[in-house]
């Protein structure tokens, strides 16, 4: 059997520190009805997760509508505009380019206070730039029809008027929308910042979102339980988990970042599963105190920075790229490596006896359990295989199980892993529960390195963080590689691997 590698000594200090504030009372003046939470049913064996996420609800604010008005602009100006002469079916492309340059904009996020006007230079911009491009395939293409400057100045001018007046009637259609059925919302912070926050969306229907309670995961250890105001504050897990289940609630703002704490990052993976959207909030204003420009163009919730939380990377087109390339990558180095793995396998039945494959359950993306497979290099029963850090120097493993193992040999089955989509190529090293839920109490922002899809190969691993080494350290490079995501770090790192593997093998260190 192989155990992955994992720290025993734990460097650092765990825990957090005391919550900074109380439950404030910021609330108190709020005379509008609230919906209550239903109160918990007495004490219940918690059951055991899904292992496949719910069905998310349809999102009222999905980016099907804006994308309908820009194509919708785009071909009410090919058509509308005199002197264009471009055939009809040219408008696909148009929109099909604008598309990709607004959602590299962020025009397509979701925000509580959409404003069409303030996206007009945005969307001015990126009109000119694909107009442009496309008078110059014309003219390349036809130079007897090429456009004037008279022509492409009106072609911009009427698909950005278009986009802005489009963009305008879907936004108040939203808002109307919201303020007939807000979405339940749980306020997830600390003391009187918390409570402001719910005031705002109690005072503001516009925004569409109803606070049903405070959750404060910090409160219950700092013995602050209880109500603010008119909403009750819920300090644990179970309570959060049951009113999200109980009153349909849609989103969470959390007014602080969620890797501040591990309780409160662990809130992360449960809003997420329920089909909730996040948002973080800023009512210390801390952005404008350090100078920190917010991203454009701006959302606000009352005058309070806001912006979206993805707990994946926020790169749609990226993500899905990502996963074909580990899909096609995997693929072939299967194939490229059957005759190595069938050595393997022969290796280990002669050497150990049967059973070559070894199964092992590890946490994956959002604390979803799944099945690693590996190359059995040492036999032990089931409970030592899941509590047992590390089998470095075990005297039963044979020398193939050991050649293995300092080879990462036993790794290769894992690439199945990787075509089913339970990993990834690049990413966090996946964990067993029973120390995911020892590490998640000590180090903070261990829980955070799910938000991303573990992998049989990360930043830890290539700044030589394996086998017995600080599992704060190894937090610490997985939360910077999902913070500074990008295709091009994903092959460096690939890259990386194989050199040192390549080094390996010809008896370098």
């Amino acid at each position: 059997m192989t155990m992955d590698s994992a720290p025993a000594r734990h460097t650092g200090q765990g825990g957090t520190g005391p919550s900074v504030g109380s439950t404030g009372t910021g609330i108190t003046a709020v005379r509008r009805s609230v919906t209550a939470i239903h109160p918990p049913r007495g004490p219940k064996a918690e059951q055991a997760r899904p292992a496949v996420r719910p069905q998310r609800s349809r999102r009222r604010d999905g980016v099907l509508p804006l994308l309908s008005a820009d194509a919708l602009a785009v071909a009410v100006t090919t058509a509308a505009l005199p002197g264009l002469q471009l055939p009809a079916p040219a408008a696909v492309p148009v929109a099909a380019a604008l598309a990709a340059l607004h959602a590299q904009a962020g025009l397509y996020r979701p925000r509580l206070a959409p404003s069409a006007l303030l996206e007009l230079p945005a969307l001015a911009g990126r009109a000119a730039v694909v107009w442009c491009a496309a008078a110059a395939v014309v003219a390349a293409a036809a130079p007897g029809q090429a456009l004037g400057w008279s022509v492409l100045l009106g072609a911009v001018c009427l698909q950005v008027v278009l986009a802005c007046a489009g963009r305008g009637l879907v936004n108040q259609f939203r808002r109307r929308v919201r303020v007939r059925r807000p979405a339940s919302t749980l306020v997830v912070g600390p003391g009187a910042g918390a409570s402001a926050v719910a005031a705002a969306l109690h005072g503001r229907p516009e925004y569409g979102l109803c606070p049903v309670g405070l959750a404060d995961p910090v409160a219950n250890h700092a013995g602050a339980d209880g109500e603010s105001g008119a909403l009750p504050v819920l300090a644990t897990h179970e309570d959060i988990r049951r009113a999200v289940i109980q009153n349909a609630v849609r989103h969470a703002v959390f007014t602080r970042p969620p890797e501040a704490d591990e309780r409160t990052a662990s809130l992360v993976r449960l809003f997420h599963d329920h089909g909730c959207r996040l948002w973080l909030a800023d009512p210390a204003g801390t952005a404008k105190v350090t100078g920190m420009r917010v991203a454009q163009p701006a959302d606000q919730l009352w005058g309070y920075a806001v912006q979206p939380l993805l707990p994946r990377p926020a790169r749609p087109l990226e993500r899905y790229a990502k996963r074909a390339i580990d899909s096609l990558l995997a693929s072939l180095a299967l194939i490229a490596a059957a005759p190595v793995m069938g050595a393997c396998a022969l290796a280990v039945r002669v050497a150990d006896g049967r059973g070559v494959i070894f199964r092992q359950e590890r946490v994956g993306l959002y604390g979803r359990p799944f099945t690693l497979l590996k190359f059995r290099t040492l036999s032990a029963d089931a409970h030592e295989s899941a509590t047992r850090w590390t089998v470095a120097g075990d005297r039963r493993m044979s020398p193939i199980g050991s050649f293995l193992r300092k080879s990462s040999l036993d790794e290769l089955p894992q690439l199945w892993n990787v075509v089913r989509g339970d990993m990834s190529l690049v990413g966090p090293r996946p964990e067993r529960p029973f120390f995911v839920a020892k590490f998640s109490s000590v180090h903070p922002g261990y829980e955070a390195r799910h938000r991303m899809p573990v992998g049989i190969t990360g930043l830890a691993q290539i700044n030589g963080l394996r086998g017995d080494t600080s599992i704060e350290d190894r937090a610490r490079f997985d939360n910077h590689y999902i913070d500074t995501w990008s295709l091009w770090q994903d092959l460096w790192i690939l890259a990386r691997t194989a050199a040192s593997f390549f080094r390996f093998r010809l008896g370098g260190s």
